[in-house]
């Protein structure tokens, strides 16, 4: 079982938070979960339900689910000696992305990023911001450099998908797969006829 952060921040892209979250405790695995107040509003109009029926619907899935305020600097994934397998951030607006690049950790998930890179932890960004200005690409250097990896979701057409959940499906097993975690959404390049 991996242990991973989610971080969910106020740009769009709610659905693929949403769907990360359900395949990994679906899969096993423990999901430490952290909103801004953005990203709380950005899910609960997206998605158009409230986050705590969002949660009941989590743990009808698993147990193996923690909820943090964003507030409090006091939870154990606020320490780097608090071993996590990877921190994800999706959606990551760009006003997150650029207090990251900036080693600005004024909140819980900017603390558990921040540990992240001092810790050589895994950090992912799903940044969603288009088109890019030379501010974001810069912020997204320094973090690549600083071994973040930014993965926009950017959808996977010779999959040919036949909706937008079945795009946001392959793109979080993209993510899984980056994480070493076998699942059935990604499919390598060249194996469409394999079994």
């Amino acid at each position: 079982m991996k242990k991973i952060i989610v971080g969910i921040t106020g740009a769009s892209g709610s659905t693929l938070a949403e769907n990360l979250i359900k395949k990994l405790l679906s899969l096993g695995h423990h999901v430490e979960l952290v909103l801004t107040e953005n990203g709380l509003s950005v899910l609960e109009y997206e998605l158009e339900e409230k986050f705590e029926d969002l949660i009941e619907e989590f743990k009808e899935i698993s147990d193996e689910i923690t909820h943090y305020s964003n507030n409090d600097m006091f939870s154990n994934i606020a320490s780097g000696s608090y071993k996590v397998d990877a921190v994800i951030i999706i959606p990551c607006s760009m006003g997150t992305l650029g207090k990251i690049a900036n080693g600005i950790s004024d909140n819980l998930l900017l603390r558990s990023v921040d540990v992240a890179v001092k810790e050589k932890t895994p950090l992912i960004l799903i940044a969603r911001e288009t088109p890019l200005s030379g501010i974001h690409l810069e912020n997204m250097l320094k973090i690549s450099r600083l071994g973040g990896v930014i993965m926009p979701p950017v959808p996977s057409y010779y999959n040919k998908p036949k909706s937008l959940k079945e795009s946001d499906d392959i793109f979080v097993g993209r993510i899984l797969n980056f994480l070493n975690i076998k699942n059935s959404h990604h499919r390598t390049w060249g194996t469409e006829n394999e079994r």
